[in-house]
């Protein structure tokens, strides 16, 4: 198998399996990306993650073009793009098709209920690893719930902590060294 179809379908089983969008993903990429694949290591996974949350667009998309940009190129970038967004796709086709038929149905009304509290699982789960992984410690714990904080109560836009938190990170890096 070639290195277009292992990205392809890579990324196409991380899109078709994982539901609540692109945060309730990383966990699973993770696993895919560095675990078994050996594509990149765990900092590198991290440097990506960042940049992908940092960059415009679709969350989960852009981690895949990142990664199979590293890999492949601009051609491996395309590849991990289309291959996460194509299980979505093919998905909201369908329900825009039979939405008409089940919008009243008791039981996926009843399924979805199910559902829901899964997605909150599967999104806070990578935030708890990747917490892990972030090293932080009795000096550093605060930043990532100020920035909770800042953009769940007051409406603080994320680009805005990112950036302090970059800024910040940087004035300490330099008064340290």
């Amino acid at each position: 198998m070639g290195i277009y179809t292992d990205i392809f379908l890579t990324f196409a089983k991380i899109g078709s399996f994982t539901i609540g969008g692109g945060f309730a993903m990383v966990q699973m990429m993770e696993k895919e990306v560095v675990d078994k694949k050996h594509w990149l290591n765990h900092e590198e996974f991290m440097n990506t993650l960042v940049v992908a949350q940092s960059t415009p667009g679709l969350f989960a998309i852009d981690m895949a073009s990142h990664i199979g940009l590293r890999l492949k190129g601009v051609t491996g970038g395309i590849v991990g793009a289309i291959a996460t967004a194509l299980p979505s796709i093919v998905a909201i086709l369908l329900i825009a098709i039979f939405f008409q038929t089940f919008k009243d149905n008791i039981y996926v009304e009843k399924i979805f209920m199910g559902v829901r509290p899964c997605v909150v699982a599967l999104i806070l789960a990578p935030c708890f690893g990747m917490a892990k992984k972030a090293k932080l410690n009795k000096f550093n714990f605060w930043i990532p719930i100020v920035a909770a904080i800042l953009i769940a109560a007051f409406g603080v836009s994320p680009i805005w902590c990112i950036l302090a938190a970059g800024i910040g990170g940087f004035i300490y890096g330099k008064l340290k060294s």
